[in-house]
């Protein structure tokens, strides 16, 4: 379902923000592309998976971030940032289409916001069909404010990134990839570093140099987006935490709601609504 340049919600400096909506199945996706615009990726219920290309990106020798992405929160996605998306479960999802000229000089790349009930309603305000008359007074004061939210929403770091497939360091990448792969697994850096034949030390200096992040942080951003679809599933929050490899519901609920702002309960069966 690429998305090309003839799409009819394309914003302009006189009507900056656009918005789309679209009932998604699971499963669905978007292939790579990029917009001369900047987009917001958000879901009113759902859950969906943002990939984007990280260039320019100093912090990290990755050239891809992946983002899960409930409706408490939206990917940001900057002018000409190539992305895909996938759907995770079945989603109502909302794309806010964001003109160059609106937006902020420093947002480079990609990040997660959080999303206010005052944007979640703004969404739902502008949501109306492309013909509905240029640049009503209505509509332009609904386009400044949402600006003004998303310009002040409070960001979150919950993107996965991985090593470079071909310039990333090779034992780093399958430690990566083992422990995606086995989230339950209660293993320390040490055991996983014994496994690639590097030192602990070692391993956490690659996590730093090449993902800007040390291990814990990126294990705990791993498991959360290996949580989120399990829990609007309506898994039990112990079978949960259990398949996160946390010993306790209790600990893997502070861990939860110390990074998303609510308790897992929160994103059951609810949609994170």
């Amino acid at each position: 379902m690429p998305v090309g340049d003839t799409d009819p919600f394309t914003p302009s400096p006189q009507r900056p923000v656009r918005v789309r909506a679209r009932s998604m199945p699971a499963d669905a996706h978007f292939e790579p592309h990029s917009h001369a615009w900047a987009q917001l990726a958000y879901c009113a219920s759902g859950v969906v998976q943002v990939t984007a290309a990280l260039e320019g990106a100093r912090t990290c020798k990755t050239d891809e971030i992946t983002y899960i992405v409930p409706p408490s929160r939206a990917v940001w996605i900057a002018p000409g940032a190539r992305h895909h998306i996938t759907v995770l479960e079945a989603a109502e999802f909302r794309t806010l289409y964001i003109d160059a000229s609106a937006t902020p000089d420093s947002w480079q790349g990609c990040r997660v916001l959080v999303v206010s009930p005052l944007l979640r309603e703004l969404v739902h305000s502008l949501d109306a069909p492309a013909a509905r008359p240029l640049g009503t007074e209505r509509e332009g004061w609904l386009s400044a404010l949402a600006l003004d939210e998303i310009t002040h929403a409070d960001t979150q770091a919950l993107g996965v990134p991985l090593p470079h497939p071909q310039t990333g360091d090779k034992r780093l990448r399958a430690l990566c990839q083992a422990v995606l792969r086995y989230p339950g697994e209660r293993a320390t850096l040490a055991e996983w570093a014994a496994h690639t034949g590097a030192s602990e030390r070692t391993m956490a200096r690659l996590f730093r140099d090449e993902l800007g992040l040390g291990y814990q942080q990126w294990r705990q951003q791993a498991v959360l987006a290996h949580a989120l679809p399990l829990l609007t599933r309506g898994q039990p929050v112990s079978e949960v935490a259990a398949a996160s490899g946390y010993a306790s519901d209790s600990a893997f609920s502070a861990m939860f709601k110390g990074a998303m702002g609510q308790p897992p309960s929160y994103f059951q069966n609810k949609n994170g609504l």
